[in-house]
């Protein structure tokens, strides 16, 4: 069976941001490492970089902090210090020139540095891994709301990754060729070389050039910019997650960037010092000390470049004559840009930095999934509801129902895209329903008609069985009509509204909480189950009572309409390509009544009928295969 043409659309939006959110170290992370980095700088060095700053900041001072970093700064800041801008760049901007207009022109910026701050403070204060996961994913609202480009950023590649080594033979040498050569994928090593040369060569030219006050002050501008966009990506090659290979298909990246952060990996840098990393959201004090020795080098050699302590040949590359912040737009390509450059000055950084594991093959490190991509699964459920009437206008009691499902599913997983409270699932399923008789008998009251199964207000019976999941981004179904429009009109407006709406919608009230005993979820909207009784043989068949004590036998059909309202995951378990879950929801619905033809009496009326509605809940068992 195929999926609806309309979940179709579904699909491609979706896989539009099938790479987007694998990004390293999170911003107040990021920060971090630069914090310890200028702190730990030689006194004399600290000195020239703090001049450096103060002429960077003229004219921009309403914006930017005096002092080049501030380490009590808070939750709503006024200003922005040049550690942040680490954190903005990569992340929340696309190139050191979108890097100067963000945090310079922008009030938005403002907004995530608080959001980015708050983070830190709910991260330390977590002291179970649900509270850890719900201050990722409450963080990751807010910054979608204030950065409405955050989670489709530099999507269509793996420029925060390192590129895996093709050998066991790569010497550092040959391995930062192989970043930054032409038509290499984009890589952070790659990205880190490219901006960080930008950045020398222009403090090179600060140094040696004979420029007025403004010139000089808008070249330092830029080429700081272009450091600190530089450095985001150095930073990112500590990130454990990071180091293990960009190789594998969208889920397996993910899944394998997911594992080792959380987890940990023992490396080896390319200096022979081994130690353990932790990733994205786990930094410990030591993996920022670590990270922070290799920003250190790197700002001193920008330091040494202005200063004029060290020369650097940067007349031939075109570049760095710009005195404008680098504009090489890491969004918007998948390969290195061509530049011929000497930039043996930088395997000292590289020395310093993890070496990356081995591309597919023998010696590869082991690869997880995540619970992203197509899958074909099975299902089966325990339905309980609570009926209130029956379908006859004389049946007034209240009852309950029980009954059981056995389904298979089609679909599209995306737990955890954007983090792990994440839910973009999208499924259609068919099967078979079978429910057994209400407690609430129809109302048949004669001595000579015994009380039974088929005197319940609802007999037994049986109903094919649809179900489709969808998430949506303001009111269900949003995105099945918008996609059509949007694939073909704004791809990119489709790709946000998918992944506004795969965690928690535009208000996100929809959102997935993480406790110690499990997963709660509100999915009202999302989801859609509908039964189709009386299609198969035998028919169904009713008593009703009425109002002159005779009864009538007839035949009926009915739609069944349920619509989960709160849903709440036990466990979960995930292997390289199968999952497994029981999941319990509470369930709100109808059935509607239609089609009735009387059996006995013979040529009797046909009794008005009425929709039975319903609340209750079902014990799902989920399994899933990926592909």
């Amino acid at each position: 069976m195929r999926c609806p043409s309309s979940l179709a659309w579904i699909f491609l939006s979706l896989i539009l941001i099938s790479g987007t959110n694998a990004k390293a170290w999170v911003y107040p992370e990021h920060r971090q490492i630069a914090l310890i980095a200028i702190q730990h700088l030689s006194p004399a060095d600290r000195a020239i970089l703090d001049k450096l700053w103060a002429e960077a900041r003229v004219g921009y001072e309403k914006r930017l902090t005096e002092a080049i970093i501030d380490p009590s700064q808070g939750t709503k800041p006024t200003q922005i210090d040049y550690a942040a801008w680490f954190g903005i760049s990569g992340d929340h901007s696309c190139s050191p020139e979108n890097l100067l207009y963000n945090v310079l022109q922008t009030e938005w910026i403002l907004n995530v540095a608080d959001v980015a701050a708050q983070l830190k403070i709910d991260i330390e204060e977590s002291k179970t891994p649900s509270q850890h996961i719900n201050a990722i994913r409450e963080s990751d609202i807010r910054l979608q709301r204030a950065d409405l480009e955050y989670a489709t950023r530099a999507g269509s590649n793996n420029v925060h990754f390192l590129l895996a080594r093709p050998d066991v033979n790569t010497d550092a040498a040959k391995y930062l060729h192989a970043c930054f050569s032409e038509g290499a994928p984009l890589n952070a090593l790659g990205a880190y070389a490219w901006f960080h040369v930008s950045a020398v060569f222009k403090a090179a030219r600060y140094a040696k050039e004979k420029l007025s006050p403004q010139q000089k002050s808008a070249l330092i501008l830029s080429a700081m910019a272009d450091e600190a966009f530089a450095l985001h990506f150095l930073e990112d090659v500590f990130a454990a997650g990071h180091i293990a290979g960009t190789w594998g298909n969208a889920s397996v990246r993910k899944g394998t960037h997911d594992y080792y952060n959380e987890k940990g990996l023992e490396v080896v840098t390319w200096n022979g010092k081994r130690m353990v990393v932790m990733g994205d959201a786990y930094m410990r004090p030591e993996d920022a000390e670590v990270a922070a020795a290799a920003i250190r080098l790197s700002l001193e050699q920008l330091i040494n470049a202005a200063s004029g302590k060290t020369e650097f040949e940067y007349e031939t590359d075109f570049v760095s004559q710009i005195n404008q912040a680098d504009s090489f737009n890491i969004c918007n390509y998948n390969f290195m840009r061509p530049r011929k450059v000497e930039a043996k000055f930088m395997v000292e950084v590289l020395a310093q930095t993890p070496v990356p594991g081995l591309a597919t093959g023998l010696g590869e490190l082991p690869r997880f999934r995540s619970e992203f991509g197509k899958f074909f699964g099975v299902s089966s459920s325990l339905n309980v509801s609570t009926i209130y009437s029956g379908f006859g206008k004389e049946q007034t009691g209240n009852g309950a129902v029980a009954g059981i499902e056995a389904n298979i599913r089609w679909g599209f997983g995306l737990d955890g895209v954007l983090n792990q409270a994440g839910d973009g699932l999208v499924f259609f399923q068919a099967g078979w329903r079978l429910d057994g008789s209400s407690s609430n008998q129809s109302g048949v009251s004669k001595a000579d008609i015994p009380t039974n199964s088929l005197t319940a207000a609802i007999p037994g019976r049986s109903a094919y069985n649809f179900r489709m999941r969808l998430p949506f981004w303001l009111i269900p179904g949003d995105l099945i009509l918008a996609g059509p429009i949007l694939f073909f009109v704004s791809k990119k407006t489709l790709a946000k509204m998918a992944v506004s709406a795969g965690n928690g919608g535009l208000i996100p009230w929809q959102s997935a909480i993480s406790t110690s005993i499990g997963r709660f979820q509100f999915i009202l909207g999302r989801e859609v189950g509908v039964s189709l009784y009386g299609l198969t043989s035998p028919k169904n068949v009713i008593i009703l009572p009425n109002v002159n004590s005779k009864t009538t036998l007839l035949e009926y059909k009915s739609t069944q309409f349920d619509f989960p309202i709160l849903e709440y995951r036990p466990f979960r378990t995930f292997s390289l390509n199968q999952s497994s879950s029981m999941i319990v929801q509470l369930t709100g619905g109808f059935d509607i009544p239609y089609d009735a033809t009387v059996i006995s009496p013979v040529g009797g009326p046909v009794p008005e009928l009425r929709t039975v509605w319903q609340i209750g809940m079902r014990v799902i068992f989920d399994w899933r295969r990926y592909y």
